[in-house]
């Protein structure tokens, strides 16, 4: 199997493991010119590639880089992107800057990272009872601290 990978933008970087032990391949900001992000402020910043996945049992998800969220408070905005295998538009990524002190993206900066990971394709049935389990229906905290 194979990810194939389209650049779109003349400038797009096309994504790559650091390290051959990396689990995710680094996404490039293929912008023209810096951004800055205020504290609190968010921002989608292209990636100027779009990828086809080799089967409908797999999918990209897209997560912080944590050099950038732990020094820079860089983080997404919905915690974790997920890219279907049928979509082949740009990869954008949305990105909030979680600290007060101001932050600029820089052009070909690497500002997360994709992970692909198979997925269940499990079809959801509707019901009108569940199996009962230790646990039931305890929420938040009911298994206990330790």
């Amino acid at each position: 199997m194979e990810l194939k990978i389209k650049k779109l933008r003349e400038n797009a970087k096309i994504p790559f493991r650091a390290t051959e032990g990396s689990a995710g391949m680094d996404l490039y900001a293929c912008i023209d010119e810096p951004v800055t992000l205020s504290g609190g402020e968010k921002a989608v910043i292209p990636t100027g590639i779009a990828i086809a996945l080799p089967s409908p049992e797999l999918g990209a998800f897209i997560f912080a880089r944590s050099g950038l969220a732990i020094k820079h408070g860089i983080g997404l905005l919905n915690s974790v992107g997920v890219i279907d295998s049928d979509y082949r538009g740009e990869i954008c990524v949305g990105v909030i800057n979680q600290l007060s002190e101001p932050y600029t993206i820089m052009p070909d900066e690497r500002i997360a990272q994709m992970v692909i990971l198979p997925v269940s394709l499990i079809p959801a049935v509707e019901c009108d009872e569940l199996d009962e389990t230790e646990r039931g229906a305890g929420g938040f905290g009911s298994t206990g601290k330790k």
